[in-house]
């Protein structure tokens, strides 16, 4: 009797498996240098020949291997890591499915040389597409190397499926950053034909890191955001929005110190970031996450890629509440400084010490690291007084907002020095410099959120007009004004339809006494009607009010403002929740501090 279904031998068996966990020569890189990390080495170097297809070695400084398990590791499934299936909850270690040596190994020509400090010698292992062809004595340092050459070069289907030289080692360059992210106090080094890429020395925390790879241009323009509820905990590094542009964005998530890749996650961080950024612009993140392990899954995805939260809602709420924290600090406003040496970030000091932690161990430092420290007599603070909150008067929002540190000073000390530039700037002096207020930019942020608290108290007040404004507008601004009749009431604007192409304005908001009411109602109608980048970016038919109702309405620029009068704009400012941001994503607020001064003239 004869049969259709075979077993596969076990040389096409390993390549079919080697497909899933080694795709390119980047996974491959991945593979080896977590492997490397599991095994406590404090310096990593990679070296890639083109790209990585004609040559990868990984060297470290970790534990090392006897010579039994240099053999046993090329065994599929063979791992240190886990013994059971209970172990794969909470897994504290990169690897633990024992694929990647033997995935590797079935694919290239592979050499592992190692030793664990115990024995007069290490040991060499060689292997042909899987087969071990040599076993020997091979003197080294303690640690482990493994090199792999001609990737694929036994699967050639796969080979022609390879990238460019320079897209594999772009790739190449992307995951070594990436680990080196997650461990700020691992040296790395990189080197693609003999040219070297990253020369990374051990730094203290991920904002030392960041600014190694990036600059301190670009490490500078970064903010802590923090955030902890119910043992989930985030925290890490997120763009202030006057730095943040189109085009590239730097994104890195680390998950119990994994890194690993979230749309879902980023599209939080984005939301985090409403009515502070223009359309468009992509704002660098760096962020941690602490989970505990039976919360998350990291065994959802051959290459460990990707991970799946038991309540990812949950998770995306604390992120976007973490953003939405860090751009009400006064640490996101825009700023004159240029950064000299550590990106402006305060962190909290952590024990140093030798060697490398595994990730659950490397993100309880990253916590540390990024968790803010409390103010001090050095931090900007304007001399003023009272609460932050014009006339005295409570708003909805206003006990939140009087957690957070307000730019003002204690009561009883004197008012802020405050002053008039170009009837478009305000400057206000503090202990520790200068604040410089766009009092447009300003007064649209104060206008938003004093109309969006009144949506959620149940409406504006409104004021009569003595001779209400007869209005003609277009077919379809007279239905837009009708459709959105019951939310315009509640802005301030009772309006009523006179028939054909006219409405009657019976009733305005009075937000200022400069406020043209006629002016303000048809912008916005048309704005609301043809639609513009603020109307697009707002997340609902309130915020869309909120905001063209605050940019049509708002002081202007050319305005001049009495001392009293930049007094309540300065005041009012700082009781919103994002004061240093206006609707459209331009900063309301420009800092220079007197350290930059004394640069600038040579003080220093």
């Amino acid at each position: 009797m004869s049969r259709t279904i075979q077993i596969l031998p076990d040389a096409v068996a390993n390549q079919i498996a080697a497909g899933e966990a080694v795709e390119r020569p980047a996974s491959a890189v991945k593979e080896l240098v977590e492997n490397a990390l599991d095994a406590h080495a404090t310096r990593v170097d990679v070296a890639i020949e083109r790209g990585g297809k004609r040559r990868i070695r990984v060297s470290d400084d970790g534990v090392g291997m006897g010579r039994e398990d240099a053999l046993l590791c090329l065994d599929r499934h063979a791992t240190s890591k886990i013994s059971s299936a209970d172990e794969l909850a909470g897994v504290p270690t990169f690897g633990f499915r024992g694929e990647a040596m033997p995935s590797i190994a079935a694919v290239s020509r592979m050499s592992i040389e190692t030793w664990d400090g115990k024995g007069e010698a290490g040991t060499r292992v060689q292997v042909n597409a899987g087969g071990i062809s040599d076993v020997s004595d091979f003197a080294r340092r303690q640690g482990t190397t493994v090199e792999a050459r001609n990737l694929f070069y036994n699967a050639p289907v796969r080979a022609r499926f390879l990238k460019s030289v320079s897209a594999e080692t772009r790739a190449v360059n992307e995951v070594v950053t990436a680990l080196a992210l997650a461990n700020p106090r691992v040296a790395f080094v990189l080197t693609s034909d003999d040219r070297v890429l990253l020369d990374l020395p051990a730094a203290d925390d991920a904002a030392g890191r960041i600014a190694q790879v990036w600059g301190l241009e670009h490490a500078g323009t970064l903010i802590p955001a923090s955030r902890e509820q119910d043992g989930l905990r985030i925290a890490g590094l997120v763009q202030r929005p006057d730095a943040a542009r189109p085009g590239v964005r730097r994104s890195h998530l680390f998950v119990n110190g994994r890194p690993f890749r979230s749309p879902a996650l980023v599209r939080a961080v984005e939301r985090g970031y409403r009515t502070t950024i223009p359309q468009g612009v992509r704002p660098w993140l760096f962020l941690y996450l602490q989970v505990p392990g039976d919360q998350v899954d990291v065994n959802v995805h051959p290459a460990k890629s990707e991970v799946r939260f038991r309540d990812p809602n949950r998770v995306e709420e604390l992120i976007e509440r973490a953003v939405r924290s860090a751009l009400d600090d006064e640490a996101s406003a825009a700023t004159f400084d240029r950064p000299l040496g550590a990106p402006p970030m305060a962190v909290r000091e952590v024990g140093s010490g030798e060697g490398a932690s595994p990730p659950q161990a490397s993100v309880d430092s990253q916590m540390a690291l990024f968790v803010p420290a409390a103010d001090d007599e050095s931090s900007e603070r304007v001399d003023g007084d009272g609460d932050g909150r014009a006339g005295g008067e409570a708003d909805a929002g206003a006990v939140q907002r009087a957690k957070r540190p307000q730019p003002l000073p204690e009561p009883g000390a004197r008012k802020p020095r405050l002053w008039q530039v170009l009837d478009m700037y305000v400057f206000a002096e503090t202990r520790d410099g200068v604040l410089i207020v766009d009092q447009h930019a300003a007064h649209e942020r104060i206008l938003f959120q004093r109309l969006m608290d009144g949506f959620e108290a149940g409406g504006q007040e409104s004021q009569r007009l003595l001779f209400p404004l007869t209005l003609k507008l277009t077919a379809p601004e007279v239905a837009m004004v009708e459709d959105l009749g019951g939310l315009l009431s509640r802005a301030g604007f009772e309006v009523e339809g006179f028939g054909g192409d006219t409405v009657i304005v019976h009733a305005v908001p009075n937000p200022h006494r400069y406020f043209d009411a006629e002016r303000a109602f048809r912008e916005m109608i048309h704005e609301l009607t043809h639609g513009s980048d603020l109307v697009r970016a707002a997340r609902n038919q309130h915020e869309r009010i909120a905001s063209t109702f605050a940019c049509k309405s708002a002081i202007k620029a050319g305005q001049k403002l009495s001392e009293a009068e930049m007094q309540e704009l300065f005041d009012q400012l700082f009781a919103t929740e994002l004061p240093h941001h206006d609707v459209h994503g331009r900063p309301t607020i420009v800092r220079l501090s007197g350290a930059e001064l004394e640069r600038k003239f040579g003080r220093t």
